[in-house]
Order: C-alpha cells, then sequence, then structure tokens
C-alpha cells in the first residue's frame, strides 16, 4: 500500500513548500488522498520553511504528522530537528551539499544527495528543491516522474514558465542520481 508521511524542511528561498505542493499535486493526481500543511516564519527569504504531505491510498484521518516516515532536509538546522523525529525504518533524505554532519541513525535508510552542489553546476542553485524531489520520488516509489512532470507543467505560473526544462532536467537528475548509487 502507498503511504507516506513526508516533512520536506530547509530556509524559505529554498523552494521546499513547492517541492511538498507538487508532490501534492502529483498524489492527487494519481487517485490518492493527499494533506500538505506550510509552515514558515515571517521572513520572506531565510527563515524556516518547512511542510508536511501526506500521500495514502486511504483516507487520511489526521493531517498532522509527529514522526514522518520521509525526512527532506534542506539545510543544517532541518537535520536537527527531524532526524531523531523519522520513524524506525524512514528515510531521511539529505541535501550533503549544505549538511555536512553525518546521521547518527542506524535504524532509519539515510540517503546523501549533494543538491545544491549539482544545481550550482546546472546552472541555478535553487533547482536544488527539484534535484531532491527527483530522489525522494525514484527512491519511494510514491508517485511517478512522468505524474511529478506533468504536474509541474501544469501548476508552474506563467511567470516561471521559463523554469519548466530546467526543473524537468533537475527532477531527471534526482532520480539518475539515486538509481546509479542503488
Amino acid at each position: 500500500m502507498r503511504h507516506e508521511e513526508t516533512v520536506f524542511s530547509g530556509f524559505g528561498g529554498q523552494g521546499v513548500l513547492f517541492a511538498g505542493q507538487l508532490l501534492s499535486y502529483a498524489g492527487m493526481a494519481e487517485g490518492l488522498h493527499v494533506t500538505w500543511i506550510p509552515s514558515y516564519g515571517p521572513e520572506m527569504r531565510g527563515g524556516t520553511a518547512n511542510c508536511t504531505v501526506i500521500v495514502s491510498e486511504e483516507e487520511i484521518g489526521s493531517p498532522i504528522v509527529h514522526h514522518p516516515s520521509v525526512a527532506v532536509v534542506f539545510n543544517s538546522p532541518s537535520m536537527e530537528k527531524y532526524e531523531s523525529l523519522v520513524k524506525p525504518g524512514g528515510l531521511l533524505l539529505i541535501n550533503s551539499s549544505l549538511i555536512e554532519a553525518e546521521s547518527r541513525r542506524d535504524d532509519i535508510r539515510v540517503v546523501y544527495v549533494p543538491a545544491s552542489y549539482l544545481a550550482g553546476e546546472m546552472g541555478n542553485v535553487r533547482m536544488a528543491n527539484m534535484i531532491l524531489l527527483g530522489a525522494f520520488v525514484e527512491l519511494t516509489g510514491l508517485v511517478s516522474l512522468e505524474t511529478v512532470m506533468a504536474q509541474l507543467d501544469e501548476h508552474l505560473s506563467q511567470r516561471q514558465r521559463k523554469w519548466l526544462e530546467p526543473n524537468y532536467e533537475s527532477l531527471r537528475k534526482g532520480t539518475a542520481l539515486v538509481r546509479a548509487a542503488a
């Protein structure tokens, strides 16, 4: 049964909320039940930002997530906050470009992706969120990459359309990186 309780966490401006929202749209497009709850500080950029996303084949009783099955952490404060909260047997996906610490947990799967570095090599460090989302899709199999890409096309604002192809490339880079490491 497909069911994941995921938290995406980082600084404002890293695209954390958009990554979670895109996962939510993909879950809905595949006929799954979905909740998405954003949380962010008052700062536009640089403040804390996180969202919880539940995607499930069954109805969702509560949108509140205390112990996620997956945490996608974009920065060190997020690592410090969420590493210990991931359920045993869960997944911790780490942006190793911005997080030097290694996980101390041996009861979860930990995957390091140098997302910010790779995004910078691709020409825009702000694509790190899509690299991590691509890695998430490959690691969990929760939704298909094709569905995520279709939802990106559908929900990217007209003002941001110039970023559609680079976002696609970033999603594919994240999936390919994880696939190659397996």
